[in-house]
């Protein structure tokens, strides 16, 4: 599936840049950005926080963004989160040409239940996203993949998946993306004791107020 239609982001230039003021931008609801590529200086910008996890949420990799009154597409290379992994600390975008082809990672979503499931198998999702070739205007949200027919034992390799035209699989072709495997047995463990819930023959303990009346006795 292609990406819907984007949002354009606007960008603010940073003349200065440092961790100090990277903190101030978030604080301001900013995201600190570098735009890249095609032999051309960087350029520090800041983009809107909102507006970038939106588009992030809906999986757009090539965004519009709105540089000194110029509006020109660019491909989201690299986004940092925090140590939490919840909230965006930086993004690089770099530039492209529209008959570019590049490549990029791209999420897997799985469908369906697999019909090896009634028989207690249970499935092992081992990739959650493949990298692919393809031209810049043509990257996919995602690549979906039925896992209903997999039986106890089965697996699906990144050869199997059904990529859109016109791209190719970077990707190890053998890599394992997802598995049904057999399902586990529990082993009881059993339990030994006595009679009366104690063995006869574990050492008793002596407390030390034990010993001491043991002593005085002695």
């Amino acid at each position: 599936m292609v990406q819907a239609e984007n949002l354009t982001l606007k960008a603010n230039r940073r003349e200065q840049v440092g961790t100090r003021v990277a903190r101030k931008e978030r604080a301001g609801g900013r995201i600190p950005a570098i735009i890249y590529g095609h032999k051309q200086d960087p350029v520090a910008v800041s983009l809107d926080y909102r507006e970038l996890a939106l588009e992030l949420q809906q999986r757009h990799r090539l965004v519009d963004v709105d540089l000194d009154g110029q509006v020109t597409k660019f491909l989201i290379k690299d986004v940092q989160f925090d140590h939490l992994g919840d909230r965006i600390v930086h993004v690089d975008l770099t530039r492209v040409d529209l008959d570019e082809r590049v490549t990029v990672s791209v999420a897997i979503e799985f469908r369906g239940v697999p019909a090896g499931a009634i028989d207690g198998g249970g499935i092992d999702q081992l990739e959650s996203d493949i990298e692919l070739e393809c031209v810049v205007t043509h990257i996919p949200e995602s690549i979906r993949v039925s896992v209903a027919e997999l039986q106890v034992g089965d697996m699906l390799q990144a050869k199997d998946l059904e990529l859109p035209d016109g791209a190719t699989l970077v990707t190890d072709a053998e890599t394992a993306i997802v598995a049904l495997r057999a399902p586990t047995e529990e082993v009881e463990e059993e339990e030994v004791a006595g009679e009366e819930g104690e063995s006869s023959d574990e050492p008793k303990v002596i407390t030390a107020r034990e010993k001491t009346e043991e002593e005085g006795e002695s």
